[in-house]
């Protein structure tokens, strides 16, 4: 079964993963890159080759995303974490997952102002760009060599989608923010969630406090120094650009303009208030 690690873009999916791949998958509990592998992305297209699927055929990819998930559940009885950007969505008039194949998912949101500054340095884009980008319903991922595109939809939309999990009691939502100042606690509810999944495992706090030190902001940033990382994206020049850049020191108040703000608040009033970031 598989619990999704699920956002809009540049909303701390990636500390999470770090966080959870360095406690379930070391025996140290000491965060490495190479640990991210454990919890991979979804739509993949290894997941359709396996199927016989051509990864480029993308009404085939969204109508076999069931099927991709039913053959990574054929080993039964174990639980598989992935990461995903996609809403819960029906494309094509297919559904992203399903009851059968999801345990669970994790959501974390992010105040959309900072948002849309980091997608700006992420994707190359303009502050005017990446807040059209949040604010189309109709946007989709981009595919790469790796994975396949899935249906983004607007900031909002994607935070409301997944809500639909609430009424099996299979949704924990986090909040980027509580996940920097409050970690260890945040981390804690993150496990209570796993356990309630039906996950059997024991809370080593040792380990635990090895992954929350090892995964702090600035050992990541300084690490990407250091070594490569995978999943940071090239830039215009072909160069990768760091993908640990202002991390918690990312504040919309010093970076965006009074006309995206508007635009933003004015779009998610609604999700903004509901989350206490208006």
């Amino acid at each position: 079964m598989i619990i999704w690690i699920a956002s809009y873009p540049k909303s701390g999916n990636t500390l999470l993963r770090s966080i959870l791949s360095s406690y379930f998958y070391t025996i140290d509990g000491v965060f490495k890159f190479e640990n991210l592998n454990n919890i991979s992305q979804f739509p993949n297209t290894s997941h359709f080759m396996s199927l016989g699927i051509d990864p480029n055929n993308e009404i085939e990819v969204f109508k076999n995303f069931i099927n991709a998930q039913n053959l990574i559940n054929s080993e039964k009885e174990k639980v598989k974490f992935f990461k995903t950007h996609s809403s819960l969505s029906r494309m094509y008039d297919c559904n992203f997952t399903d009851l059968k194949n999801t345990l669970g998912a994790i959501y974390i949101v992010r105040d959309p102002r900072n948002v849309v500054t980091s997608l700006a340095h992420h994707f190359n884009l303009n502050i005017d760009q990446a807040t059209k980008t949040i604010l189309n319903s109709d946007t989709f991922t981009e595919k790469t060599a790796k994975t396949c595109r899935v249906f983004l939809g607007s900031w909002n939309y994607n935070y409301n989608s997944w809500k639909n999990l609430q009424k099996q009691k299979k949704y924990l939502l986090i909040k980027y923010e509580d996940l920097i100042t409050r970690k260890k606690t945040i981390i804690l509810k993150v496990f209570k969630f796993l356990k309630m999944l039906g996950m059997k495992f024991e809370i080593d706090m040792i380990k635990l406090n090895k992954s929350l030190k090892s995964t702090d902001f600035n050992k990541m940033k300084n690490k990407e120094k250091e070594e490569t990382f995978f999943e940071a994206v090239l830039d215009q020049d072909g160069k990768r650009k760091n993908f640990f850049n202002l991390g918690p020191k990312n504040d919309w108040r010093k970076i965006l303009d009074s006309n995206n703000k508007d635009k933003i608040e004015k779009n998610f009033q609604k999700e903004m208030i509901e989350l206490g970031y208006l």
